[in-house]
């Protein structure tokens, strides 16, 4: 979904628009048993599952000042000229001020509810890409058609669906593969799109940070690469045949390279300074985690499904003012903040990019630079919307990443947040799916000191007790014990300062020289 340098700025569509077009979107003509699902105008209530909330003032004040939010607002599409295409090419070339759009998936049998759900979800990143969904079609298959996704007799039904709303633009619940993309545009003369390129264009649009725009842009052309393709002069050779050979000497005449390998070749060159570029980063991620790791700060990852709530629970633990928005991958940077259990520990709590199900393997390779903190955390606080139909599909679709990451052995406490808009029969369900789970609200503050108290539990702790005589001289080991340990008592004496405190293990023998068995 391509972005207008022209673009007018206009006001976003009202969470009831939005929520009609959802509702249109899985409404369904006809019995539960039919083989196809039009999206019609009755919709089918709060039966599947929401991806963004009804509420729209869900952020208060808590959450400090989110220019970034209304920067997002202020470059909203505008409609413009008719997308239709005269030839199919042209859908490589043309820029779009706005698309109206509409979904397709498949679904197996008794596979309905998950069907209804994803495509709740595709129609949620598809607003938050900044288009307007108008309808689609959900068909019942084992398999999709390895030619045209939905079958030839189905793909001529979306074709009549697309010139009957004046969509531009068809997004598909799955990753296509390129040939089937290709064939599905042939078929319904607009441009042809998969739940993959949808999240791409989210991520291009909320990275800010160079790393993360980095990041952005090396997944981006990880998907680009096996979709390259290129038409009439576009494909002719480069310095070929006789013109490659004419005073260039023997050994130069052949085929030459066409306008398709070129750009296979720069995208790889660019690739190459992207990776290079990503791991210029690591010495100052390293060194600021080197820095916490020398002093021992504890460190705990808050990961989650987006639009879970994290940043907002962030904000609400250490008043980070983290931007937070009713919107699917609303931040992408990690954020760090330091914080203080009950008794005076000090540890870090890290805000990291949200997950979603069928999430591209190029943003998690892309993003593991990012996703280091969930790895190499001592507690990970996973967040789940309690307010969700499906949180067991949010569990589910989140622990699956942390495994890839490594992080399976991590301690790691379940946060169902937004529990002030669950009722009680939803907490009932949700309560067997985690029993050890605990009910937070970042809006209400609900379940925070429960948070806090099962944090402190589950950081490592200081096992040893000392007793130390101190030189006046020598403050930054009281300084150290202080950051490092837990003092528990403190006398000052004409000799130095009497501490007695827990430590840990590995560093009792840089204190030794101090230790005292002897206490006035």
């Amino acid at each position: 979904m391509t972005r207008n340098t022209t673009e007018t700025s206009i006001e976003a569509n009202n969470g009831d628009d939005a929520e009609r077009s959802v509702d249109r979107v899985l409404a369904s003509e006809g019995s539960d048993h039919a083989a196809v699902k039009r999206f019609g105008a009755a919709g089918l209530g709060n039966s599947g599952a929401q991806a963004l909330q009804s509420d729209a003032h869900y952020e208060a004040d808590r959450d400090g000042d989110q220019f970034d939010r209304d920067d997002r607002h202020a470059l909203k599409r505008v409609a413009g000229l008719s997308t239709e295409l005269d030839d199919v090419t042209e859908v490589e070339y043309r820029q779009l001020r706005i698309e109206n759009v509409v979904l397709i998936g498949i679904y197996g049998q008794g596979n309905l509810q998950d069907a209804e759900n994803s495509i709740r979800e595709l129609s949620a990143l598809a607003e938050t890409a900044g288009a307007v969904v108008l309808d689609g079609l959900l068909q019942r298959r084992t398999h999709p058609d390895p030619s045209t996704y939905l079958g030839k007799g189905k793909a001529r039904e979306l074709k009549d669906v697309v010139a009957a709303t004046g969509a531009d633009t068809v997004i598909a619940d799955t990753e296509l593969a390129p040939s089937q993309r290709r064939a599905l545009e042939d078929v319904v003369g607009v441009k042809v799109i998969d739940r993959t390129a949808v999240i791409l264009d989210i991520f291009s649009q909320h990275a800010t940070s160079r790393e993360g725009k980095a990041q952005v842009e090396l997944a981006q052309l990880e998907y680009l690469l096996p979709r390259l393709r290129g038409w009439g002069e576009s494909m002719s050779r480069q310095a070929g045949g006789q013109v490659g050979g004419a005073g260039a000497g023997m050994g130069s005449r052949g085929p030459g390279e066409t306008k398709i390998e070129l750009d296979r070749r720069h995208i790889h060159t660019r690739m190459s300074r992207l990776r290079k570029q990503i791991k210029s980063f690591a010495p100052a991620r390293e060194a600021k985690r080197a820095n916490r790791d020398r002093f021992e700060v504890p460190s705990v990852a808050i990961a989650g499904y987006t639009n879970a709530g994290k940043s907002s629970l962030l904000n609400r633990m250490t008043k980070a003012g983290v931007l937070v928005e009713n919107a699917l991958f609303a931040t992408l940077d990690a954020t760090v903040r330091k914080s203080t259990t009950a008794d005076g520990r000090l540890f870090t709590l890290s805000d990291t990019v949200g997950f979603v199900r069928n999430l591209p393997h190029q943003l998690v390779e892309a993003f593991r630079s990012t996703l280091e903190e969930v790895g190499q955390a001592d507690v990970i606080v996973h967040v789940v919307d309690a307010s969700h139909p499906d949180p067991g599909a949010q569990l589910a679709t989140v622990r699956d990443v942390i495994g890839e990451l490594g992080a399976r052995d991590i301690p790691e406490i379940v946060v169902f947040n937004k529990s002030d808009l669950a009722d009680d029969d939803q907490r009932l369900v949700i309560r067997g799916l985690e029993p050890t789970g605990i009910f937070v609200s970042a809006r209400s503050g609900e379940g925070i000191d429960e948070l806090n108290a099962r944090i402190a539990d589950l950081l490592p702790k200081p096992e040893i007790e000392v007793t130390l005589l101190v030189p006046y001289d020598r403050g930054e080991v009281i300084s150290r014990l202080h950051v490092q340990g837990r003092v528990i008592s403190t006398d000052y004496r004409e000799d130095g300062t009497l501490v007695t405190a827990l430590v840990h293990p590995a560093r009792v023998p840089e204190i030794e020289e101090f230790v005292t068995a002897e206490v006035k």
